[in-house]
């Protein structure tokens, strides 16, 4: 009796091993099945990172009239395409004052770029010059349409509010800007409010990032303390979305959200998350039938986000939303995918920071440029098949 016992007891145990075992496999094969949607894993390239630093390069400012180093103190947050097998970066650049304008350098291996020695995007003394001076041109995003026009989305800051703005080109040296990219959305209305990071929804190839419409519109997220969206039907006039009647903000709402709470919110902040703070658009949305999936920046307070961050710091998230509804988020990474661990993405200008920008997919691969610590420019690459 004694004997059966032992081996009952023996098997029970064996029972138990095997259905931990299996229920962890299972666990983990169903978070790699919930996050197979997630552009996964980015690797820095530490050697060759940072791969733009500032720069010598000097330029006639056509506002002051005075000769400038134009990107001597900082050079950031790249936008990034690819034309003529070629990868294109349109930066942000910074000059001793602080006024920010968009350089353009270039590359034939994603590692080594040659700079336009001249900015390409600044202030001057056109009727855009009330936006755009004296803090500049900053945060460049960028797609094409079926035509082969360019569109860039950035933020012209006056020193006191940021505007979304747009301008086209169609070689990526001459600009022709537009306006704040909301002035003619609801008679005006959100004009004056805090906008800017201009996210479009495109679908990207190994040679271009296509602007793409979903339901007969062009679709951008935006914003820089939640994430809001906007339609076009023609790149360049936008209108934000705002809520349905009846619907209630997902989250309370905080810094420049309160001087636009009709809006729809449609990735908010999170609490004990490395989003606790702030979220803020990436690079274009990538468009697919299986979702729209968005690399965004999330902003840590320690206080009420992720207690093992610093203060401050930007990390890397990506969000899903349904292809046919823009709106509506259907999936969203838990923890971020890239924080600061260099000594490059620590220090600098902002502290802590790599904040994603430009993404292409060049020689089989996902090569995804960022600003490190508001100071230099960064690259992590990505083997996921496009």
């Amino acid at each position: 009796m004694k004997h059966y016992k032992h081996i009952l007891f023996v098997n029970v145990a064996l029972l138990i091993l095997l259905l931990q075992f299996t229920s962890q496999n299972v666990f983990a094969q169903n978070l790699q099945t919930q996050n197979q949607w997630a552009l996964l894993p980015f690797v820095k390239e530490n050697q060759y990172n940072p791969i733009l630093t500032p720069g010598s390069s000097i330029f006639t400012d056509p506002i002051t009239q005075q000769t400038v180093k134009w990107e001597a103190a900082h050079v950031f947050n790249p936008a990034m395409i690819i034309r003529h097998d070629t990868v294109y970066m349109l930066y942000r650049a910074q000059d001793s004052a602080g006024t920010s304008r968009i350089g353009l350098a270039v590359s034939t291996d994603g590692h080594h770029f040659t700079r336009n020695q001249q900015p390409v995007l600044f202030p001057d003394n056109d009727s855009f010059k009330q936006y755009e001076w004296p803090g500049g041109c900053e945060d460049p995003r960028i797609v094409a349409d079926a035509n082969g026009t360019y569109y860039l989305t950035y933020t012209a800051f006056d020193g006191q509010l940021a505007r979304l703005m747009v301008a086209t080109s169609t070689d990526l040296i001459h600009w022709q800007k537009h306006g704040p990219a909301f002035a003619k959305a609801y008679s005006g209305k959100y004009l004056n409010v805090w906008s800017k990071s201009g996210a479009i929804v495109a679908t990207y190839s190994p040679n271009n990032i296509v602007a793409t419409k979903v339901n007969g519109k062009y679709w951008m997220y935006w914003g820089d303390q939640f994430i809001w969206a906007a339609t076009s039907t023609d790149l360049i006039n936008w209108q934000p979305i705002e809520m349905p009647k009846g619907m209630k903000p997902p989250v309370a709402l905080r810094g420049q959200a309160f001087n636009m709470p009709q809006l729809q919110i449609v990735l908010p902040t999170r609490k004990g998350k490395f989003d606790s703070d702030l979220v803020e658009s990436g690079p274009a949305a990538m468009y697919s039938p299986n979702g729209i999936r968005l690399l965004y920046n999330g902003r840590n307070i320690p206080a009420i986000g992720d207690k093992n961050l610093p203060e401050g710091t930007y990390a890397s998230g990506q969000a899903l939303f349904n292809a046919k509804n823009p709106v509506q988020l259907i999936h969203r990474l838990n923890h971020y995918f890239m924080k600061p661990t260099e000594p490059y993405e620590i220090t600098g200008q902002v502290n802590n920071v790599c904040f994603i920008e430009g993404l292409v997919y060049f020689q089989q691969k996902w090569w995804l440029y960022y600003g490190t610590a508001d100071s230099n420019i960064a690259v992590a690459t990505c083997n996921k098949p496009l």
